[in-house]
Order: structure tokens, then sequence, then C-alpha cells
């Protein structure tokens, strides 16, 4: 079936392709999921919830809790929308993606903010995700059309300050996912998936000293796609959303009312339980069943690794960024971003700039990886930004 051949030479819709056998298989050669992770990641239906939108953080090596606040913050920390400058913002991010693997895939997001008052702002964002555009076949070689698998999720956030240094947020998501049009494999229904999630977010930050320069410290955490399960197929087994912890801090000097330099750092730990090693009957060998509740698998993740504290340890990724700032108008970014080669092994780096003029803001980003092993080699993001109202 050439739908499946697609899903096998493209490796980028390993998640679609065991949902749709219902297997315990979680990888397809050449084994990669459709955020650029490597089959070795822990398997969650949605992946692309977990790829960076936007490219002043894709600039950064995807750091982006505690950045200074920016409409885009409704994927990376809700909370900081309370701390925004403009009344009112509005941004489209564009991102071709693992162009390595198949021409046509992209990624699309559209990001809203509206300060209602002093301390609350509202935002509002609409991921889409293209996949291409694919033949669909029988089991029988008979052309069946053309079909464009796709997924797109809908967020809304409420963000609220509790006095000059500290805001929460608090965000509702819905996800839908449509990867195979309903066909049978293996005399298996499929069908389209869908989800709901909430986020709760939290964003502190305090102007400071610091050898002698005003300074300005910050620290952000994000709980992301705390949310149902999904399914492809009828009674087939339900997978868990990304759901994911970001934490991080973020640092900013301010060397003259010109100059200004920020350096960021992000941690994230997926919440979600990581697979036992089974022997050939499936029974357990070693970690703990990953059939469990929502509530189950978010505070199981910490202890339920079966090589213990130390592959708990490699399931945290890292981002490191930096960014200088030129009188608020022209920004050069770098960053690099670390995932363990045995749950993920996304390992880059990325560089970009960003230029304002007006009310517009136009940000660049570029990812440099090997392109032998990553797929995620040369990959580009761009963002345009309009502020309305701005004092």
């Amino acid at each position: 079936m050439k739908l499946l051949s697609f899903f096998v030479r493209t490796g980028a819709f390993a998640f679609a392709f065991t949902a749709c056998i219902d297997v315990h298989a979680q990888t397809v050669t050449p084994g990669t999921n459709s955020n650029g992770s490597s089959a070795n990641a822990i398997t969650t239906a949605v992946p692309f919830l977990s790829i960076s939108p936007n490219a002043r953080s894709g600039a950064m090596g995807d750091v982006g809790v505690a950045l200074s606040p920016e409409v885009n913050d409704t994927y990376w920390n809700p909370s900081k929308l309370a701390f925004l400058e403009e009344p009112t913002s509005l941004s489209l991010s564009y991102s071709p993606w693992l162009r390595n693997l198949i021409p046509d895939i992209n990624l699309a997001y559209l990001s809203f903010a509206k300060r209602t008052d002093e301390r609350t702002t509202f935002g509002a964002s609409l991921r889409y995700f293209n996949l291409g555009t694919i033949e669909l076949y029988d089991n029988n070689q008979n052309p069946q059309g053309t079909y464009q698998p796709n997924e797109f999720s809908f967020d809304a956030s409420l963000a609220r300050k509790f006095g000059d240094n500290l805001s929460l947020g608090l965000t509702a998501r819905y996800i839908y996912s449509n990867l195979t049009n309903g066909i049978s494999v293996n005399s298996q229904q499929t069908n389209s998936a869908s989800a709901v999630a909430a986020d709760v977010s939290l964003f502190y930050r305090k102007p400071v000293q610091q050898f002698g320069t005003d300074a300005l410290f910050a620290f952000g955490a994000d709980i992301s796609n705390i949310g149902t399960k999904m399914s492809y197929t009828d009674g087939g087994k339900k997978y868990f959303l990304p759901t994911n912890l970001k934490v991080g801090a973020a640092n900013t000097w301010f060397l003259d009312p010109e100059n200004q330099l920020t350096f960021s750092l992000d941690l994230n730990k997926l919440l979600v339980p990581t697979p036992p090693i089974r022997d050939v009957n499936g029974n357990i060998i070693s970690g703990k069943d990953d059939d469990r509740s929502i509530v189950s698998g978010i505070f199981g993740s910490f202890s339920d690794a079966p090589g213990g504290f130390s592959e708990e340890l490699k399931e945290i990724s890292y981002s490191v960024g930096a960014e200088y700032m030129y009188s608020k108008i022209f920004a050069l970014r770098a960053g690099y971003f670390y995932e363990n080669p045995d749950k993920g092994n996304r390992q880059y780096f990325t560089l970009g700039a960003g230029f304002k003029y007006s009310d517009f803001n136009l940000d660049f980003s570029y990812l440099a990886a090997s392109q032998q092993t990553s797929p995620l080699a040369n990959t580009l993001r761009f963002t345009l930004g309009y502020n309305f109202g701005k004092k």
C-alpha cells in the first residue's frame, strides 16, 4: 500500500504508522518523528506540538520560557503575556519543515495578544502542520486520489499579574489530527483524532544590579499539553499527548542606553510514561507499565525509567541561547539545543537576526546540523509581527 510506503520512505510519520496498525513497534525506517527526533524518543501523539514555531526562539536554541515577553509566548509561557508592553500584538510564523526528507511539509503559526487592563492579557494562537501531499491506493493498488495529512491546534490563554514581578497563566487547547483520511489498514478502520488540553505557567522577573550594571533576571515555568489521550482506530491503543515541563531562566544586561545582552537557559522534560523493557511474551522485565491514567503518567514520569535515575536525567533536553540587541531595533541571536542520543538525538546550533521598523518586527532563524545525520539540517523559520496602538 503506497500510503504505508510513504510513511516508511519518509520516516517522518512513525507514530501515524504505528497508530494505524496498533502494534507496539514505535519506529519505522529510517525512524524520524515529525518533530525531528529519532525513533528512540518516547512515543507520543501529535509530536508537532513540540516544534518551536517562531524565529526568535528558533534562533536561540529553542529557549523561550523566560525570555522577555512577546506575542508568541502563547506557545512558550503564556503567563509572560501579562508583561507585554504593546496593547495589541499579532504575529505570523512560517517554517518549511524536514526538507531533507519531504519537500512540501511546513508549519504555520498565528498568534494574537490583547491587554485588557494593566494586569490582564488575553492571548490566542493557531498552529497548522501540513504534512505534504500523498497518493492513496487500496490493497489492490487501485488509485484512491490524493490526500494532504494535516494537524492543527487552537489555543486561548489568560495571563494576569500578581504584583509587579509575578504573573500566572492558564491556556485551553483543542487539538485535531487527520493523517490517514479514514482508510482501512490491515482490516482496521482508521479515523481522525482530537483531544483537549490545558497549560499552566508562571513567570517572575526582577530588576537587579550586576557587576555595576542594570540588569533584569527572569525565571519561567510552563507545563503544557495536560490533556486527553488520542487514538486513530476504534478500540485501538491510546497515546499520551506530549505533556511537557519547561523551566528556564534568562538574564539581561543593559550595557548602556542602546546596547543590551541576554543569556537564557531552558530545560525540558516530557511528563509521559517511559516504556518498560519487555520479554518476547510482553512481560515487563524492567520499568513500569506505561498503560496508565493521565495523572499517573505525569507524576510517574519522574521515576518510571527502566534505567533508573540516570535514564531519567537522559530524558531532560537543554537549550541555551544568547541575544544582542541594539537600540531595540536590531538583534543578533545564537543558540544550541541538546537532546540525549538515547532519547531523540536532536542536537544542533542555531543562528538568526531580528529587525524592527516602526510597528513591524521581522525575525529570521537558521538551524545548523549535520546533513548526513539530522533531518532538521538547514531548517529556516520566519516571523512577521505587528503591534497595534503602541504608546
